[in-house]
């Protein structure tokens, strides 16, 4: 067997595995079984995005290669600043999914970041458009993550919105890519990302939606109509890769690091990840209000 693949298969199988103990009540009661009331499940959860934050914010940092400016000294401490003030709302479950006027500019702001990346890429040769889309790119979307599942002070309760996340996430990047290995012939962005097809797109959002079907009927307790998340889910899953792989390309990048053996590194893996989770953040918003 290919060496390359048994790697692959081992650091994949150890990467789902830390998904599913910190984001559901799997992880704590596991742990507390072999030590009782040693953690509470939303502390695993929050240890989980700030070790993702922590690693790809430094991905992040070596892609867009700065200069000696003072933007290189001061683009990691303002990202670890945004993640703590949502951090404080974490704890004090303050994420009621209002119209706050700073929620709506922050989600703003990651459009604008995605739309110059793509349209205006000379903006970040200079340090000062690298320190913005940075802070954009990698702070805003792990803080939202931390409003994402709900948890009570009071019980043991802590949902599963950001495992199920990740379910619709793998499922729509294998689904993609399996519809589109077997059906595939329209190229979606070819000197992007050669590999994807408007067939694999499709077939994507379809099994998607098949999938989170059943997610709705049986876990009717989470935030939303999932329908509708899995909708959102596959079909902005793309933009994400497609978002990381032009940054790779601007900055002459193949990887965006090592971390994960065979599969490269955290923003290899998270990038759809930190673009659907502005999308279904501001779903919940406008769930409230329909």
């Amino acid at each position: 067997m290919d060496k390359n693949l048994i790697q692959r298969t081992l650091s994949g199988i150890v990467y789902v595995a830390i998904i599913i103990l910190c984001t559901t009540p799997f992880g704590a009661k596991l742990i507390n079984n072999i030590s009782p009331d040693l953690i509470k499940q939303e502390y695993l959860y929050y240890g989980l995005i700030t070790f993702l934050l922590g690693a790809s914010s430094w991905e992040c940092f070596k892609i867009l290669k700065f200069g000696n400016g003072y933007e290189r000294w001061v683009v990691l401490p303002l990202i670890i600043f945004i993640f703590y003030i949502f951090s404080k709302r974490y704890f004090s479950f303050d994420f009621y999914f209002d119209f706050r006027f700073s929620e709506i500019l922050a989600l703003l702001l990651i459009v604008i970041a995605v739309v110059t990346l793509f349209k205006y890429p000379n903006e970040l040769y200079y340090d000062s458009g690298k320190l913005i889309f940075a802070v954009i790119y990698v702070a805003l979307p792990f803080s939202f993550a931390l409003g994402l599942p709900k948890f009570s002070r009071f019980d043991d309760r802590f949902t599963l919105e950001v495992f199920f996340l990740f379910v619709l996430i793998w499922s729509s990047d294998t689904f993609a890519y399996l519809t589109g290995k077997f059906f595939g012939k329209h190229k979606m962005a070819p000197k992007i990302s050669p590999k994807k097809t408007w067939e694999g797109y499709i077939g994507g959002v379809v099994l998607t939606l098949v999938l989170s079907y059943f997610i709705e009927y049986y876990h009717s307790d989470l935030r939303g109509n999932w329908m509708v998340v899995g909708f959102l889910v596959a079909a902005f899953a793309p933009v994400g890769d497609l978002v990381e792989s032009q940054l790779k390309r601007n900055f002459g990048v193949k990887d965006s690091g090592n971390i994960i053996p065979g599969h490269g590194g955290v923003l290899d893996r998270l990038d759809s990840f930190l673009i659907c989770v502005p999308v279904v953040y501001l779903y919940f918003i406008l769930e409230k209000f329909i």
